[in-house]
């Protein structure tokens, strides 16, 4: 890795072609998801070759934290479908929409300010794999993997905003 490579960006047509590539890659080596999903933690993320793999192909194209790396890897282990092409909103404004036949966000007001609140990587890793569940294991993998990864004040700051224009009467 060299001094000139950029941070990763998650808009990056290389960057979301490589992180498709290794998530539909866990549709065929499933002993790769059910060995992620089992981990209760970055630390044991980061023991599995699979996250290794990931990691190896972005460094490719930008810098990577490893330890960030390791909690988007295993938040993604939990995905079982990417919804980046049948719509346009994003993770967090998935998280504000009503499940079907409901009327109230898929993640409550209270749960996602409990979210937000969120500091510890360990913490955000169990609360990210909740609200992937509360989802159905349906998310747009780049927005889901840009919050992650990038996880910090103005992340929190945009997602309230993409929650709450979503769903302004969510107390």
């Amino acid at each position: 890795m060299t001094n000139t490579q950029s941070y990763l960006d998650f808009k990056d047509p290389k960057v979301k072609a490589a992180l498709s590539t290794w998530w539909e890659g866990l549709d065929e080596a499933r002993g790769d998801r059910a060995m992620l999903r089992r981990c209760h933690s970055t630390t044991e993320v980061a023991f599995m070759p699979t996250y290794h793999r990931l990691r190896l192909s972005l460094e490719r194209i930008g810098h990577v934290d490893p330890d960030r790396l390791a909690l988007v890897a295993g938040v993604l282990s939990h995905l079982k479908e990417n919804t980046r092409t049948k719509s346009t909103i994003t993770f967090a404004q998935q998280l504000a929409t009503p499940k079907k036949d409901g009327d109230h966000a898929a993640m409550s007001g209270l749960r996602f300010r409990r979210l937000l609140q969120v500091e510890h990587p360990d913490d955000l890793y169990q609360a990210m794999i909740r609200a992937v569940r509360l989802l159905g294991g349906a998310a747009d993998i780049d927005t889901l993997a840009n919050g992650v990864y990038w996880w910090n004040e103005m992340t929190k700051k945009n997602w309230a905003f993409e929650y709450y224009e979503k769903a302004p009467n969510e107390d």
